[in-house]
């Protein structure tokens, strides 16, 4: 019998892939991803299904018209091609720090990697970070105001909820109230790179019938000089494309698609946005505004995903890909949208080839269509397997999608769960140093260092909040096995165990925890399973609350770890108890 280590013997798949600890502690033998290959089209990538698209060989040095000497260079695109590592290039090195200055900027001049920020922007807060799959991955999230809901100060205060909860980039997608003020307002705000449609600008106080080459423009040039660092552009739908729509379930899903669609129509003429693409790239190029190539035929539900009209439209993004790259302008394409779970992979492949290694950035995928109100949920698991498979930016799916315009916490959903699919995702493709953390809080989990645990949580009140519901004493078991069953206390215990033996997580004896703050306390209000009464106890808990008069202590768990009595005791007294 082979006496190997079980490992060896499975032939676990280790590509050459980075672990993505930089301590290598614990025991997995590591990310099953392919080594990384920063320069070439697989910089962290996932190992193709057979019959996957390969890579293109053709990078955006192939599509360089005359070359612009450095005083003439005005995009990162252009500069990055001169080998000119420029500041904004530096600050995103400090951010991904797996990265050096030089890789940055190599895979800025291959196109596969984007530097969003608007000239003007970065005089006001702009803090420089970039999108590309050599880069962690990053989240969106969208805000704006409506024609029935919202307003400028509501959608600044949306702006730094959803950069406090982890949105790299937010889009302004505002069709109703003063769009141009509120658009001033979130970027003299925002730290962040701001995108918008300007499309909806366009049409605003006028009909799409109305739209002129000269519109188009003028908005262009206006939302540009504000400081916008990337405009989703619907160039890629064609009239000839609309022949495939007319099966579909749902038609087209996405506003500018429509629009112009009707645009179309109506003239029988083709895309304007289309016929002046050069003219756009020029405006853009004076103030370095990235595109974002709008999928104005992304599937709107798993009926209608990988069909003619979606990947006909990648076709044509593909061809402005290589235009804009042409004119030294920046380039991110978005994806699809509604899709089943097992066509992901073939699409991010797919567009990795047509488009050169353009960074992805995709709704998304949603891989169903019947969870309305959890549509975060359904759409975070197709993101995590689309960021794996090539996708450079996720933008956030909210739980309101297909229902309303999301208000406050409905942004923070959406923004958890995509920090979710997009760390899962890092760490499965062996970006490095993205599993520290991960790492952290299992070590503060398994010395059972409670305080530590929420300190290291993504979202530290609502870790907090959840734990003092059923215990509010940081005892050496929870309340989901209690101390009798508690395996994490078990192999602590165990003196052969590693587990729960690192010094710096270790503690004292467990303690009564601090009294709720206003956040927790929100918290658990809002999930009605305490009593206001309890929820008060809580939030205003003292010793006496505890029994413990002045100068006592008051009494748990941790001061009797040996005394099983005194454990289920204080099991009984403070645990929901299930089916008693």
């Amino acid at each position: 019998m082979d006496s190997s280590n079980p490992t060896a013997r499975h032939r676990v798949p280790l590509r050459g892939a980075v672990n993505p600890t930089s301590v290598s502690e614990g025991t997995t033998p590591g990310s099953f991803a392919l080594a990384p290959d920063i320069g070439g089209p697989r910089t962290y990538s996932s190992p193709d299904t057979p019959g996957m698209p390969a890579p293109s060989e053709k990078t955006a040095h192939d599509f360089q018209a005359d070359p612009r000497d450095a005083a003439s260079a005005v995009t990162q695109l252009e500069k990055a091609r001169l080998g000119m590592v420029t500041p904004e290039m530096r600050r995103v090195a400090d951010r991904e720090p797996h990265l050096t200055a030089e890789q940055v900027r190599a895979e800025v001049a291959a196109g596969r990697m984007i530097v969003p920020a608007n000239t003007v922007h970065l005089g006001y807060r702009l803090d420089p970070m970039a999108i590309g799959r050599a880069s962690r991955t990053k989240i969106n999230a969208n805000i704006g105001a409506s024609p029935v809901s919202s307003g400028t100060e509501e959608e600044v205060d949306k702006l730094r909820w959803a950069v406090r909860w982890g949105a790299d980039t937010v889009m302004d997608l505002s069709t109703g109230g003063d769009l141009d003020a509120c658009r001033e307002a979130i970027l003299r705000d925002s730290t962040v790179p701001i995108g918008t449609v300007p499309l909806y600008s366009m049409i605003l106080g006028r009909r799409i019938e109305d739209l002129t080459h000269n519109v188009i423009l003028g908005t262009l040039e206006h939302q540009a000089k504000q400081g916008v660092d990337y405009f989703t552009v619907h160039a890629g739908v064609l009239r000839q494309h609309l022949k495939y729509v007319e099966k579909r379930l749902i038609g087209i899903v996405s506003r500018g698609g429509s629009l112009l669609a009707k645009w179309m129509l109506v003239h029988g003429q083709q895309n304007p946005m289309y016929e002046i693409f050069d003219d756009i790239c020029d405006l853009m190029r004076e103030y370095d505004v990235s595109f974002s190539l709008g999928d104005g035929l992304r599937p709107g539900g798993l009926s209608d995903a990988t069909d003619d009209a979606q990947l006909a439209e990648l076709e044509t993004i593909a061809e402005l890909t290589e235009r804009a790259w042409a004119k030294g302008v920046q380039v991110m394409v978005e994806g699809p949208g509604h899709m089943p779970f097992d066509q992901i992979e073939y699409n991010m492949k797919l567009e990795r080839r047509l488009c050169h290694g353009a960074p992805f950035y995709v709704l998304g995928p949603l891989v169903t269509d019947v969870f309305p109100g959890y549509d975060h949920i359904t759409s975070s698991i197709g993101a995590t397997a689309a960021a794996y498979h090539g996708a450079s930016m996720l933008c956030y799916v909210t739980p309101k999608e297909h229902l309303g315009l999301p208000k406050q916490e409905d942004v923070k959903q959406g923004c958890v769960a995509y920090k979710i699919a997009a760390h899962a995702a890092d760490v499965a493709l062996g970006i490095p140093g993205t599993r520290n953390w991960d790492d952290e809080l299992t070590k503060a989990r398994a010395a059972l260092n409670w305080q530590e645990h929420f300190d290291l949580a993504f979202d530290t009140d609502t870790a907090r909040a959840f734990h003092d519901e059923d215990l509010d004493v940081d005892t050496d078991f929870c309340a989901m096995c209690g101390h009798d069953w508690c395996s994490v206390r078990i192999s602590k215990e165990i003196v052969e165990f590693a587990s729960g033996k690192t010094q710096a997580f270790a503690w004292d004896k467990p303690k009564l925890s601090d009294a709720l703050t206003p956040t927790q306390r929100q918290i658990l209000e809002q999930r009605g399973v305490l009593s206001p009464e309890e929820v008060h106890r809580l939030a205003s808990k003292t010793r006496q609350a505890v029994g413990a008069g002045e100068g006592e202590k008051a009494s748990c768990h941790s001061d009797n770890v040996d005394d099983a009595g005194d454990a289920q005791s204080l099991q009984e007294r403070e645990l929901v108890q299930i089916g008693g």
